[in-house]
């Protein structure tokens, strides 16, 4: 078992190397890791087929619990989180309709109109929007759009998009940290812990409510100077284009909106209905295929299906530490070191899971620290959901602090960039560090305050 477990961690940290480094797409990289586990040390060294069948989880499709949960316990099964991916696919067809009707650009180019096109309120009300779509929308597709818009509205009005984008992203990774499906960390998190989009709202959803408020008011002063003196002067209004040209079918506009609100509902309502995030992803790709059946193709080519072979590598490779008892050894440190105090340990994992999140991506990080949570939660005999929590602040926010942190801080800078507008590691980190510090800071006092 020593030299399986030794073996499952060294591949761990070339995964995460690889991933850093950034030399090999990433879904090749977690994708040829998780091989290894499977041959090297489930076949040659285990030799166990049990372990290579728990891992694939494969079997989760044909349970009736992957489809329908009568009760909101999680299953414990290790390996590939199906549920996961099914769920995150689902919502990108979803997605996809939506930006094919015009849905993002038209919101954009309204509330800005609604503001008489004013650089300040433009600031403000687009990093409320950039918090509130992350909540049911993946944070890169938030990004996506918005960046884009900024640049286009800094190139009419004559403004610096810079910090407008940099507030942006960091908005986006905290407007996703208060709902199951905002970020994918919570995902992750949700479907593995049985926990439902009414959890997180009423718990991580009240700590991002209160870091978005602190987090206005610290970029605005950060950039008021900049956002005071953009003004309109000389700028021809009449060359904004009007929110209604950016809706491309009125009929597909429409029924993309009661799509999202469908998928929003059905969310909302699942630990009532007993629908579980896999379900209600097949049955909003299926309604949004039926929808917009000519272009079905289309839509179904748009799927970022690398990140979705990036996730079957990465929970391969997690599988292989949780086989071999990796993150049970882990589990056992850390509860060593907090000697069973629950403060210490939040304290740990919130803040071991936002600076680690600050150099890798939060995805492998959420994922492994998973089982750690799990059997801590067991052992130390502690509420797993404040550990969860706590977790999902982390990897949530800490991904913020940097360039590479996060998916939708690489997405927001490139787009910056190739607009002539270079966002260097510098210039992102003097704003998005300190946001950072106060916003983890914020989510650990009031997880003390609340469950300890």
């Amino acid at each position: 078992m020593v030299l399986a477990q030794v073996l499952a961690v060294v591949i761990f940290i070339a995964m995460f190397v690889l991933v850093v480094m950034e030399k090999i797409e990433r879904q090749y990289i977690t994708l040829g890791c998780g091989g290894v586990m499977i041959l090297v040390v489930f076949g040659i060294v285990m030799r166990s087929a049990d372990a290579i069948w728990k891992t694939l989880n494969l079997s989760s499709f044909f349970t009736v619990d992957f489809w329908y949960a009568a009760s909101e316990e999680a299953e414990s099964s290790m390996g590939i989180n199906w549920s996961t991916i099914v769920f995150i696919l689902g919502m990108m067809i979803m997605v996809e309709g939506m930006a094919k009707a015009g849905f993002f650009r038209w919101l954009c180019l309204a509330l800005v109109k609604l503001v008489h096109y004013k650089t300040v309120p433009i600031f403000i009300t687009f990093m409320i929007l950039s918090s509130l779509l992350a909540m049911f929308i993946d944070s890169i597709t938030v990004i996506l759009f918005l960046a884009a818009v900024t640049v286009e509205l800094a190139k009419l009005l004559k403004f610096n998009p810079i910090p407008m984008i940099l507030s942006e992203i960091f908005c986006a990774n905290l407007g996703g940290s208060a709902t199951m499906c905002g970020d994918p960390p919570n995902i992750i998190i949700g479907t593995s812990l049985g926990y439902s989009f009414m959890d997180f709202l009423v718990n991580t959803g009240l700590i991002a409510a209160v870091g978005l408020v602190v987090v206005i008011v610290y970029f605005f002063f950060m950039y008021r100077k900049e956002l005071v003196s953009a003004g309109n002067a000389g700028v021809d209004l009449a060359s904004i284009p009007a929110p209604a040209s950016a809706i491309s079918s009125k009929r597909d506009f429409a029924l993309s909106c009661l799509i999202f609100a469908l998928a929003v509902v059905l969310l909302a309502t699942h630990s009532a209905t007993g629908l579980t995030v896999a379900l209600i992803g097949v049955a909003i790709a299926v309604i949004t295929l039926a929808v917009f059946w000519k272009d079905a193709l289309k839509l179904l080519r748009g799927v970022d299906y690398k990140t979705l072979l990036f996730f079957v590598g990465l929970f391969i490779v997690v599988g292989g530490l949780e086989q071999t008892q990796v993150l049970e050894l882990l589990a056992g440190f850390i509860g060593q070191i907090s000697g069973n105090n629950l403060k210490l340990m939040v304290a740990i994992i919130i803040w071991l899971s936002a600076i680690a999140s600050a150099f890798v991506d939060n995805i492998p990080f959420a994922a492994t620290m998973i089982p750690v949570i799990k059997t801590l939660a067991a052992t130390q005999g502690v509420d797993l959901s404040t550990l969860a929590w706590g977790l999902a602040m982390g990897t949530d926010i800490g991904g913020s602090a940097t360039p590479i942190g996060a998916s939708a801080n690489v997405v927001g800078t490139s787009v910056s960039s190739r607009n002539g507008y270079f966002i260097d590691w510098k210039t992102y980190c003097r704003t998005a560090v300190p946001a950072t510090v106060i916003v983890v800071t914020i989510s650990m006092v009031i997880i003390f305050v609340r469950y300890c």
